[in-house]
């Protein structure tokens, strides 16, 4: 029923930039090129979709691609993507330092432009169940389109990863929103969803120690950490960034410990706002911050206000995008370009 609510509406329209839908899935395969390429050719293929980033990580073992374009457009490249991704992932055989429990792991919707996250939503959950009962993949709603309330947190979903799916899929409060409960599950699970813009953005330690990496997720993040107090009982003490989640791991191939981010709301606390609280932090513990590694796409707004926070008295927008590169360290792991990592610019260059 809810994919029809569209099927004759403005959403159809390709050429209107006004209307404009993101997806960002992550995929659980960092490793392999051919099975990354057969992914996002299944996008390339939809007339009205723009692939705009491919960005693998080899340790993670996880590839998260950006699109965008006309809604349903985008939501039909969405269940083309998990289709190819569950036919070349095996998840059995996966292996990787990031948490997952699914060949497509999560699958966000974003809206961009001329619609609501209220809509987002409804398409959210026609994908949903689409991959339910066409792939015959168990499908969870999170974020907005959740339809249960402790459902809206992807860690929450995602506790047991795959190995313990089988487990967790039996019990009543997890059953999926769509698609089957019974084994087997080569493609696991996937979490499927509409959200605000959220940047994934990781920074790196010049230590190897993931405990130090650990301590620092714990002081930056919203939740906090839990300490005992006098009389024995566990309190939770808040992070000191809103609308952060952070998790600490090590990165075998960059040799660095790193606090990995996901930052939901730049209104409460902006990228550089984040990378200076882990600074701080690791101060306190007597280790530095290298550097960091943006993941996917950042809108403008995230370079020309970090400038402005290391250099206030600039104004240029080019020279405020460089500045917030170097101050970040983002150059430090690998490249980066700004014209092929600033959402509006990508976006852009493809209209262009």
């Amino acid at each position: 029923m809810e994919r029809k609510i569209y099927r004759k509406s403005r959403f159809m329209n390709t050429t209107d930039n006004q209307v404009l839908l993101e997806c960002v899935p992550n995929f659980s395969e960092g490793r392999n090129p051919v099975v990354i390429e057969s992914i996002a050719a299944a996008i390339r293929q939809i007339a009205g979709v723009k692939l705009l980033h491919v960005d693998p990580g080899y340790d993670a073992n996880r590839t998260v691609m950006t699109f965008v374009g006309a809604p349903l457009a985008v939501v039909e490249a969405a269940f083309q993507s998990i289709k190819t991704a569950s036919q070349l992932i095996d998840m059995r055989q996966q292996q990787g330092t990031h948490p997952r429990m699914g060949a497509t792991d999560v699958c966000p919707l974003v809206p961009i432009a001329g619609m609501s996250l209220n809509e987002a939503v409804v398409l959210a959950r026609a994908l949903g169940q689409r991959v339910g009962s066409e792939l015959n993949i168990p499908v969870y709603l999170y974020e907005d389109a959740a339809q249960d309330p402790q459902r809206r947190n992807l860690a929450t979903i995602r506790q047991g990863e795959y190995e313990g799916l089988a487990q967790k899929i039996r019990q009543p409060e997890w059953t999926p929103d769509y698609g089957p409960t019974q084994e087997p599950f080569p493609a696991g699970a996937t979490v499927i969803g509409a959200r605000k813009f959220l940047i994934a953005y990781n920074v790196n330690l010049n230590t190897t120690d993931v405990s130090l990496a650990k301590r620092i997720a714990e002081k930056v993040r919203a939740s906090g950490y839990k300490v005992k107090d006098e009389q024995g009982n566990i309190q939770q003490i808040p992070g000191r960034c809103p609308g952060v989640k952070a998790i600490g791991w090590y990165m075998p191939g960059y040799g660095k410990a790193q606090v990995s981010m996901n930052i939901t709301d730049l209104d409460l606390t902006p990228v550089h706002a984040a990378f200076v609280a882990c600074q701080q932090e690791a101060q306190h513990l007597g280790v530095e911050v290298s550097g960091s590694e943006l993941i996917g796409l950042a809108p403008l707004r995230v370079f020309l206000e970090a400038g402005h926070y290391f250099a206030p008295n600039e104004s240029a927008a080019d020279r405020l995008i460089e500045i917030a590169i170097v101050h970040l360290g983002l150059r430090e792991l690998k490249g980066f370009d700004p014209a092929h990592r600033i959402l509006e610019q990508c976006i852009q260059n493809e209209e262009g």
